[in-house]
């Protein structure tokens, strides 16, 4: 028997009903044994299994006071991080939204995807892969998305994967079709569709704001979640900081202009190869960065502009942060906070103005680094007791604000991809097989590791993971008005990049995009970092003679 006709039936009555209808159908059916466990999964919880809130981050680097930014006011998630287990290097797979999303959601790199770009669905392009929140509700769990979890459109099938991955249809904010509306106020009085964009909430359309509205959606689905049986995956995904910086004007408060520093290197690296140099076009495509009349590829954002977008990217990473400790105090108040798992990460990071950079779309590591940690109560923090509040919302404009240390932070190196045996092994859950070197007709699999050990406080970093990887595609080996975003078609070029602790090792390499397969042979340009004296990446070794040996190791690693 298929469970599609029971998936349609619960699509079509979440519609009528809503989720507490879905709830009481679950609950129902499963206490009359209606549910073939052969044919659907079994709803009815298990004595204490934990539920999961994993939030998700669009475009947010190591930006936050735990991970030791000076500048950055991120009350909230500091106060997760304080009690929870913190990776401090944490790398995703591809610095592109669709890519590294669908990466650790399947738990399989770009090259087992098939994708780079935002043009292809994987289950029809790579492989029908199982996801992580797939594999959960075939554990029984409801597995529920609010906001950007999955990258919408083609990449997704148009629906976030449902119905293979959540148990009813994914939640999408009204406002998220403005994103790109001329709301923003420019100094001639006029809206325009800018980069720096803060904003009167009340002069917004429908008067909110996207992750506003996800916030309060995730809110009312745990009040309905908080009385049922089966254990719950609830996926939110936040559109900040991701462009336009569009956030409420009230948080430009937290960051006085004069006290906001360029980027330690805003140069571009004389030894930068320059396929390897990002020309951020997305930001040239703003009204007011098209203003400044900059030259392309490498022509420098004046300044004072630059100190702008910094200021406005902090600013909605403040924004965010009091978004997450709404969503944080309101799993306190349901008393959910003693039997959910918190997960907070970001899909990738973002550029602001090191290199001569901005956005994403590269190897170095501010564009592929994210936070990552691992609330589990009892394990990483002690079991709330009765009445004792784990995450009171915290107020950065009237609170005061104490720096707050990490629960624990491991500085082991970590994949995104790692998140999904992780998850399976802290839920004592069966966990996914290692992927075989070609699993293109492998459903359920990994290509990660679980890194569940190092949530042991007294763990050692004996069999840490020594190497790291991520990769990016380019048309040319010159800076061109597609190179941040090629189409699958356009891509002739791959830089495969490989990050352990002493060094960032990058080799762009001949791709053959018609038959997904790079030619290792045909170099095209490389990069050397030493990040014990360059922490910043801006001095390439490749060619200094006194490390052939090195990248003769790292590059054989590389092609493994």
């Amino acid at each position: 028997m298929s469970d599609w006709p029971l998936l349609l039936f619960f699509s079509r009555m979440n519609s009528k009903w809503g989720i507490g209808g879905v709830l009481m159908v679950f609950t129902c059916w499963a206490a009359y044994g209606q549910l073939d466990p052969n044919a659907a999964p079994d709803f009815v919880r298990k004595k204490g299994k934990m539920n999961v809130l994993f939030i998700i981050a669009d475009d947010l680097r190591t930006s936050l006071g735990c991970y030791g930014d000076p500048i950055v006011k991120s009350p909230n998630i500091d106060q997760l991080a304080s009690k929870s287990i913190v990776f401090k290097n944490a790398f995703a797979q591809q610095a592109l939204c669709g890519p590294s999303r669908t990466s650790f959601l399947t738990s399989r790199r770009p090259d087992t995807t098939r994708l780079f770009d935002h043009s292809s669905y994987w289950r029809v392009q790579a492989g029908n892969y199982t996801t992580l929140p797939q594999y959960l509700k075939m554990q029984g769990y409801l597995t529920l998305s609010v906001g950007k979890v999955f990258h919408p459109g083609i990449v997704s099938n148009h629906t976030d994967d449902y119905p293979y991955s959540w148990s009813i249809p994914p939640f999408h904010p009204s406002t998220e079709k403005y994103k790109n509306a001329k709301v923003c106020k420019g100094p001639d009085g006029q809206k325009h569709a800018n980069l720096v964009c803060p904003v009167d909430v009340e002069e917004m359309p429908e008067h909110t704001l996207p992750d506003i509205q996800s916030t309060e959606e995730a809110i009312r689905l745990l009040k309905k979640l908080k009385g049922t049986e089966n254990p719950f995956l609830l996926a939110v995904g936040y559109h900040k900081p991701h462009i336009p910086l569009k956030y409420p004007q009230e948080f430009l408060k937290l960051y006085p202009r004069d006290k906001i520093p360029l980027a330690p290197d805003p140069k571009i690296p004389p030894k930068l190869p320059p396929v390897a140099y990002n020309p951020w076009t997305d930001l040239r495509k703003r009204d007011d960065v098209m203003a400044l009349n900059l030259s392309f590829p490498y022509g420098p954002i004046p300044d004072d502009f630059q100190v702008l977008i910094r200021q406005s990217y902090f600013a909605a990473v403040s924004y965010m942060d009091t978004q997450v400790g709404q969503l944080l105090n309101a799993l306190d108040e349901q008393e959910l906070a003693n039997n959910t798992i918190v997960i907070f990460t970001a899909d990738h990071g973002w550029s602001l103005g090191e290199h001569g950079e901005w956005a994403k779309y590269s190897n170095f590591d501010v564009a592929t680094r994210v936070p990552l940690m691992f609330y589990v109560p009892g394990k990483t923090a002690a079991f709330p007791h009765p009445g004792q509040r784990m995450f009171p919302f915290i107020n950065s404009f009237t609170d005061k604000v104490r720096s707050l240390p990490p629960g624990l932070m491991r500085d082991v190196n970590v994949e995104l991809m790692d998140l999904f045996p992780t998850l399976c092994e802290i839920l004592n859950l069966p966990q996914p097989p290692v992927c075989p070197p070609s699993s293109f007709r492998v459903d359920l699999c990994t290509e990660g590791n679980s890194v569940a050990y190092y949530l042991i406080p007294n763990a050692s970093s004996r069999n840490r993971q020594l190497f790291v990887y991520s990769q990016y595609p380019r048309p040319a080996d010159k800076p061109q008005m597609n190179s941040d975003l090629p189409l699958l078609k356009d891509i002739h070029i791959m830089g495969y990049s490989i990050r352990c602790d002493g060094y960032r090792y990058t080799e762009w390499v001949g791709y053959n995009a018609s038959t997904f397969s790079a030619n290792f042979s045909a170099i095209h340009a490389g990069e050397l970092y030493l990040h014990k004296t360059d922490p910043g990446e801006d001095n390439n070794l490749y060619n200094n003679i006194a490390f052939a040996e090195v990248v003769q190791k790292l590059s054989a690693l590389l092609k493994k």
